[in-house]
């Protein structure tokens, strides 16, 4: 596995004591995964089944002022991943993100639905899939939403230091989405990778419902008895520079069909992680 060092490599990390297989888990320290001859390197001494890439660029608004290392990471890196599962025979679970859309739907985004995407990161993650596609065979694509973990920085542990520091945030309510759990979905990710039968194509996964960031903040507030106020706000009044999708619902319809999964509410998961912390 690379980007073992993520949010969602952590939490893979974490879950993979459970499930009877063993785990190479790399990150940047172990595999420079933009050079082809360090991958062939790495791999000449053994052979992978399944190969899950992690690995990212996700400074959404770095990107913008840093493209050529984002599209690096995210596509180059991403086809080299690809090539070398193809060498290897092996199966290749590959992450994306709800950034390929522009956000301009009012109804789930499907994985039929045609991407168009309104930022560096988002482009960069849609050359990557592209190039996955392309270069690989038996591939899944994965693509989740507002990703948040006991692991790294987002926006969960964010607000949570926050809201005990401030009597009052504000926080953007006219961008809706999935808030996601990354141990959540690092269990789906493990269930496809040991799935009998390796279903390839592009799917959808982040957990149920349907919330802003102001809905997720006071959720925060909430759970954990803050004394905060969050008051809603539109995005041009916390302009950043990188566009975000206003709407990055997703429809999970296929992914739970497939691969027979439970996805948890978002609220339920919050819980969760926010009790770790």
């Amino acid at each position: 596995m690379t980007g073992a060092k993520g949010q969602l490599g952590s939490e893979i990390q974490d879950l993979s004591a459970s499930v009877p297989s063993d785990f190479e888990f790399t990150d940047i320290e172990e595999l420079d995964i933009t050079s082809m001859d360090d991958i062939r390197e790495f791999v000449s001494s053994q052979t992978f089944d399944t190969v899950i890439n992690c690995a990212a660029y996700t400074a959404v608004d770095q990107a913008e002022k840093e493209e050529d290392q984002a599209e690096l990471i995210n596509k180059k890196a991403a086809q080299n991943i690809a090539v070398m599962c193809c060498e290897q025979k092996a199966r290749l679970i590959h992450m994306s993100t709800d950034f390929v859309f522009d956000g301009t739907s009012h109804t789930p985004y499907k994985e039929t639905d045609k991407p168009h995407p309104v930022s560096v990161y988002g482009q960069t993650k849609w050359a990557g899939e592209n190039a996955v596609l392309k270069h690989g065979d038996d591939v899944v694509i994965v693509r989740t939403s507002w990703l948040y973990s006991s692991y790294g920085h987002n926006f969960v542990k964010t607000m949570l230091r926050l809201t005990q520091e401030r009597e009052s945030l504000n926080v953007v309510f006219d961008q809706v989405g999935n808030p996601t759990y990354a141990r959540d979905l690092a269990g789906a990710v493990l269930k496809i990778a040991h799935a009998e039968k390796f279903t390839t194509g592009i799917y959808h996964f982040s957990n149920e419902g349907v919330a802003s960031w102001y809905d997720l903040a006071q959720a925060i507030v909430d759970i954990t008895g803050a004394d905060c106020q969050i008051h809603p706000i539109e995005t041009y009044q916390y302009p950043t520079p990188a566009k975000r999708p206003p709407y990055s619902v997703l429809n999970k319809a296929k992914i739970k069909n497939t691969y027979h999964l439970q996805i948890p509410h978002w609220r339920e998961s919050l819980q969760k992680c926010l009790s770790l912390l």
